[in-house]
């Protein structure tokens, strides 16, 4: 399999971007952002409140906020695909694990209630079981499910 080619731009914006979240997600980074305001509202007598003083800080937190819209989806974006990746290559390499789960999140939500039915039932079969280390195949839970509506003919 060939590794795909990644421009530089999407480079520089993915090291941009983890660097980013990093720095934001930490408590100096809160403690900044909190003394910015502390700062901003103690200078309001100095500035009577006016229009431009409220102006300052609402467009800085605006323009802060989206562009950190971006930098952030692209760190979830990728942290999800890795998760997902991750999640795969488990269902891929464990025998008795349906591979019908495999890039499951390409499926409709339809298709997702549809799936969704299934694990409530296989649920419903691990309550009922005395022994909590009992393992129910999602097949399993097909089969009593149409043993069920056979049930009602």
């Amino acid at each position: 399999m060939e590794t795909p080619k990644i421009s530089k731009i999407s480079q520089a914006f993915n090291k941009f971007s983890n660097a980013v979240t990093k720095a934001t997600g930490t408590p100096a980074a809160f403690a900044i952002a909190f003394s910015v305001i502390i700062i901003w509202a103690v200078t309001g007598p100095l500035f009577k409140f006016s229009d431009t003083w409220q102006l300052v800080i609402n467009t800085s937190t605006t323009i802060i906020t989206f562009l950190m819209v971006f930098v952030i989806q692209q760190s979830q974006n990728k942290d999800t695909l890795a998760l997902q990746l991750k999640l795969n290559e488990l269902i891929a390499s464990e025998k008795n694990a349906s591979n019908r789960l495999i890039d499951i999140e390409d499926l409709t939500p339809e298709e997702l209630a549809v799936l969704k039915r299934f694990y409530v039932e296989l649920a419903t079969l691990a309550k009922k079981e005395s022994d909590i280390h009992a393992s129910h195949s999602i097949d399993e839970a097909q089969e009593r499910h149409e043993e069920k509506l056979e049930g009602r003919d």
